[in-house]
């Protein structure tokens, strides 16, 4: 492997929201002189399908792996069993041996379609924590402080309200970290929410005598239409097993806001594509409609392939435009089981009660779904999935109504 160009180093760098120490990657990578890095992704198999907010890391790796790099993919076996308490509010409960290995093995199914999984080194981190004794345990929290645990905003928040923490939790930071030390990792990724066990991984890989890693952290990509967290519970989310007509479909909801996002974390199109669309957006070439059709080939295009891409797009416009919907319609929430007259005002498509049930008496409200259906009940309640509803209000007012919470 030849030194990296500023191109390679640009690809290496796509989407990452923070690099530790700055400037990390490019020295470790002349340190290198040529050697493959050991690229380290860590994951607790506790729950088993991913959506393509989990996958903005596994595409990076990809990348490092395309140019070369060993991937070290860490299955947190034993992890998984204590429970990580980033980003929670309370503790999480363990899962059993049978659930981690099921969960394992449909990741790594789901993995495939990304990663390279025969070059791919694939540990269990059971294979070097099962054998600590608890001399080998005392040892290693005695690498961090009270004051350290304490300082992460979850502990923090939680100690600060008098809620419950338990020791072994604070040994999950301690124990991630340790899977650095085994693999003697050159690099960490992750998501900014793993920023302190990424650090502790540093930490401990410098006790031992090892260089540390560098830490790349990726933003948390936002749900399709919404600036929560993508997640299958709020409906907000796309599968990475999603058919491509249900993945093209979804795509057209992400916001014009959201584009630049999902052109960078999630398009897997090379940087200066990226770049030209994002540019074109902000200049006003290119029309967002446009742009966000090209979005949803791309992210369809990753996961089915051209072709498949290709059959969704133009399933997807021919579909509306026969009916004369928009492709850019605005994503809304609401309560489901509203009715509709005061669903209607609650979303901002008629001015009150009053007007919205003359619009609907009227005919001019319509649902569409495989086919279009004119409301005429005032108080029927809408009911929500969590997919959302296409709404039409007169002849321009459309709205896809998504369920709240």
């Amino acid at each position: 492997m030849s030194a990296v160009s500023a191109e390679s180093l640009e690809t290496l760098l796509l989407g990452a929201a923070e690099v530790l120490p700055t400037g990390g990657l490019e020295a470790r990578l002349k340190e290198a002189a040529g050697r493959p890095l050991r690229i380290k992704l860590g994951f607790d198999p506790t729950k088993p399908d991913l959506h393509i907010g989990h996958a903005v890391v596994l595409w990076a790796l990809r990348r490092f792996q395309d140019a070369g790099h060993q991937i070290v993919l860490i299955i947190g076996d034993f992890t998984a069993r204590i429970g990580d308490p980033t980003g929670k509010q309370e503790a999480r409960p363990p899962l059993s041996k049978e659930e981690v290995e099921a969960n394992a093995q449909t990741y790594l199914d789901q993995l495939g379609q990304i990663i390279d999984l025969d070059k791919a080194e694939i540990h269990r981190n059971g294979e070097w924590l099962d054998t600590m004794n608890l001399t080998d345990a005392i040892r290693l929290m005695g690498q961090a402080t009270v004051a350290q645990m304490l300082a992460r905003e979850n502990f923090a928040l939680r100690y600060e309200r008098g809620d419950a923490i338990g020791l072994h939790e604070f040994l999950y930071p301690l124990l991630q970290g340790y899977d650095s030390v085994a693999i003697k990792a050159d690099v960490e990724l992750g998501g900014t929410d793993q920023k302190f066990n990424n650090l502790m991984g540093r930490q401990l890989q410098e006790n031992a005598g090892q260089k540390p890693q560098v830490v790349m952290l990726y933003p948390i990509l936002e749900g399709v239409g919404t600036a929560e967290k993508m997640s299958k519970s709020l409906g907000n989310y796309i599968g990475l097993t999603d058919a491509p007509k249900d993945m093209f479909g979804k795509s057209m909801r992400i916001t014009d806001e959201q584009m630049p996002m999902y052109y960078t974390l999630a398009s897997g199109l090379p940087v200066s594509e990226i770049k030209q669309a994002i540019a074109g957006l902000q200049a006003g070439t290119l029309h967002p409609r446009d742009a966000k059709l090209n979005l949803g080939t791309a992210i369809t295009k990753l996961y089915h392939g051209e072709e498949a891409a290709r059959e969704a797009r133009d399933a997807f416009v021919s579909q509306f435009s026969a009916r004369e919907l928009p492709t850019d319609i605005p994503e809304m929430q609401a309560a489901s089981g509203t009715p509709l007259a005061r669903l209607l005002v609650d979303l901002k498509l008629a001015s009150s009660v009053s007007e919205a049930r003359r619009l609907i008496e009227q005919g001019g409200v319509k649902r569409h779904g495989d086919s279009a259906e004119t409301l005429v009940e005032p108080n029927a309640p809408i009911e929500l999935p969590a997919e959302g509803v296409i709404l039409q209000v007169g002849k321009r007012r459309y709205a896809r109504v998504r369920p709240q919470g």
